[in-house]
């Protein structure tokens, strides 16, 4: 894994992130598009961190702190690329970056019927809490 390289994004890696979400990531938000992404990095510029390989992205993962509770969304690996670490490596990174802000748990969004990404979060120490919902309504 030394080769492995993991950044925060910046404002011009967001064509790219958006085309890598479409290839590797399993769903869609509602904030998946440039504005959307725009915004968080500019609120919060080391919430979007990338895992590069030779200059070439492999993996994201959205670590979002409010103050109050540490979230991690869009976790994402290239097919190509999985079974090698790196969702262990970016979420290593945002556990990081948790601690460091004094966060306590991490909650991960993670779709209920990919059971790959199920044993890829399971593999790193999460669990399911089947005792919570997400509850939601589009603005």
């Amino acid at each position: 894994m030394s080769d492995l390289h993991i950044r925060c994004a910046t404002l011009t890696d967001i064509t790219a992130v958006l085309r890598f979400w479409g290839e590797a990531a399993e769903g869609t938000s509602i904030s998946d598009d440039h504005d959307g992404v725009a915004r968080l990095i500019s609120r919060d510029p080391e919430a979007l961190l990338l895992a590069e390989r030779d200059g070439v992205l492999r993996g994201t993962v959205i670590a979002g702190f409010d103050g109050w509770r540490c979230s991690a969304y869009r976790l994402a690996v290239h097919p190509d690329c999985r079974r090698q670490g790196i969702a262990g490596a970016l979420l290593d990174a945002a556990e990081q970056r948790f601690i460091a802000l004094g966060g306590r748990r991490v909650d991960a969004m993670v779709l209920e019927a990919n059971e790959t990404a199920h044993r890829a979060w399971a593999a790193v120490g999460y669990h399911r809490e089947d005792h919570w919902r997400r509850w939601v309504k589009p603005l």
